[in-house]
Formats: structure tokens, C-alpha cells, sequence
């Protein structure tokens, strides 16, 4: 059991969610008016993800973030920024009898460097690395790609920065390449882990597949665990009787209630209110850096 754990809200993802619910945000100051709103919920993490504004779909460009941070840092608002490193290794392959050349309708593949950019030039406190490529979310020819020569290469670069990552694992082979990390000296204590549970053709969101990832962190790790949809919210339980911290929001889930949509806000609520009926304190951002050694920017 985790008696202090704290709260990520992951803001809006890059999946084809903003037209399922008005309350995904969209545009840079969107995001960052829901990123402050989960802040002051609660949340002393926001995971943040960019997208066009004129399509809504998921994008990387370095400036459409640096209008969401720069908008969350002159709010007055204190909470860590993690910023996404996993778009640019979307593959969609040609079908099953020509899979090449890849579709161009949804592949985007850009190099390890490239695909930081936008950390080098905002330089949040965390970012994500993505342990591992996998076939991702319900049928199709979609991969998502993360070789293990490109994640030593954006791992030695962000280890450079001084940003702290947090290693989303989506099943028990990705953390076979944590591990490597970390022998490799890649990667720094405190280890930062993100369980992704519950996600097409990855680790299911049972409770023993839960803890047998558990059991294979590595030693003195901190980690996080979730589950996407209508599990959400009972994971935020489950990572704490697991020894672990919450994430919710609008990228994994979008009800707070059957037929009820959420804001990014009103999950970090509810998170917040099952947390202290358990009788376990939340953290704040100042305890987040203490615990985890991070950086602050400047």
C-alpha cells in the first residue's frame, strides 16, 4: 500500500477522442486552461499532448507546445510538466498483402533527436519514453514504433538535459528494456515507471497481471499504473493497494460516470476524493520533486 501517493492527469492524448466529447482540449490554450483546472484539482503531474488545431488530430510541433507551457508557467499555477516524447513513431503499414510502403494516412516517423525537440527547447521537468513498440489500440495496420536503438538514443539524450523520464510500459517485455537502461547507465535513480494497463494487445488491466509487472520493477523504482475507459477510476485504488501513484484524465478516459463526460478536472476530483477515503495523503508538486530529484527549469 501507498499511504502518499500523488495524481498525473494525462490532458488530452493524441487519439481520435475530441470529437467523442467537447471537453478534450484542442487548441494550445485549451490544453493549458484544462491542464491548470486538474492542477488545481489536485494533480501535481500534467502529462501533456499537443494537437492541430485546425483537425484536432494528435501533432508534434515544437510550438504548438511551447503555447501550452508557456501559458501553464505564467498562470501562477504550481505543477510538473511532462511532456510527451512518444509522437513520431506512428507506423501504418500498406495492408496485409502490400505492407509496404507504409500508408501515408497516419504514419508519422521521425528520428530519436527530432522527436525531442520539443524537450530540448522547453525543457520540462519529465518527459515520456515509450519502452518498446507494439501492435496499439483495436485492429487496423497501426504499430507503434519505439526500436530499441532509438529509445538508448533519446534516453542518453534526455539523461543529457537533466529531464527526468517517465517509462511507460504497456507489457512485461517493455521492461525488459528499462532494465537494459538502466544496466546500460541510461537512466538515472530515482527510476520513473508509467504501467499502462488495459490497452489492446498489451498487458490486460486484471489484477494479477498488475502485480506480476509489479514484481518485476526494478529495485527502489517509483512507479504509476492506470487503465483506460470505464477502469479508470478503480485502477486509482488498485495503483495505490499495488504501492504505486494515479494517473486519470482525458487521454485514457472519458466519462466520469456511465453517460456522464468528464473534464480533465472533475477526474482528478473524484481521484482525489477515493485517495483521502483511503485515508492516503496527496501529494503536492513541491513533494513530487523532492521525490523524484527533479529539475526545475532555469
Amino acid at each position: 500500500m501507498n499511504w502518499n501517493a500523488f495524481i498525473t492527469c494525462a490532458i488530452t492524448g493524441s487519439g481520435d477522442t475530441a470529437g467523442r466529447s467537447p471537453h478534450v482540449p484542442v487548441t494550445p490554450e485549451q490544453i493549458a486552461q484544462s491542464a491548470i483546472a486538474a492542477a488545481e484539482a489536485g494533480a501535481a503531474v500534467v502529462h501533456i499532448h499537443v494537437r492541430d488545431p485546425e483537425t484536432g488530430r494528435g501533432a508534434r510541433d515544437p510550438q504548438l507546445y511551447k503555447g501550452v507551457v508557456d501559458l501553464i508557467r505564467t498562470s501562477g499555477v504550481d505543477v510538473v510538466l511532462n511532456l510527451t516524447a512518444g509522437m513520431g513513431g506512428d507506423l501504418v503499414l500498406g495492408g496485409d498483402e502490400t505492407p509496404l510502403p507504409p500508408a501515408e494516412e497516419g504514419t508519422d516517423l521521425a528520428g530519436a533527436t527530432e522527436r525531442l525537440a520539443h524537450v530540448e527547447l522547453l525543457m520540462p521537468e519529465m518527459c515520456t519514453l515509450d519502452c518498446g513498440s507494439m501492435n496499439f489500440a483495436s485492429g487496423g495496420d497501426y504499430i507503434m514504433v519505439n526500436t530499441p536503438g532509438a529509445l538508448r538514443t533519446m534516453a542518453k539524450r534526455v539523461q543529457e538535459l537533466g529531464v527526468r523520464p517517465e517509462l511507460e510500459v504497456f507489457d512485461t517485455g517493455h521492461l525488459v528494456q528499462v532494465k537494459e537502461l538502466l544496466a546500460d547507465g541510461l537512466l538515472d535513480d530515482p527510476v520513473l515507471v508509467q504501467l499502462c494497463m488495459g490497452i489492446a494487445y498489451g498487458a490486460p488491466d486484471d489484477p494479477g497481471t498488475l502485480m506480476a509487472m509489479v514484481n518485476q520493477l526494478p529495485p527502489g523504482a517509483v512507479f504509476s499504473a492506470f487503465s483506460i475507459s470505464r477502469m479508470q477510476l478503480p485502477y486509482v485504488a488498485m495503483a495505490v493497494l499495488a504501492g504505486g501513484n494515479v494517473r486519470v484524465g482525458l487521454e485514457d478516459n472519458l466519462y466520469l460516470s456511465r453517460g456522464k463526460l468528464a473534464t480533465n478536472a472533475d477526474l482528478v476530483a473524484r481521484a482525489r476524493s477515493i485517495l483521502e477515503a483511503m485515508n492516503v495523503r496527496v501529494l503536492t508538486s513541491a513533494d513530487v520533486r523532492s521525490l523524484l530529484e527533479l529539475k526545475r527549469p532555469g
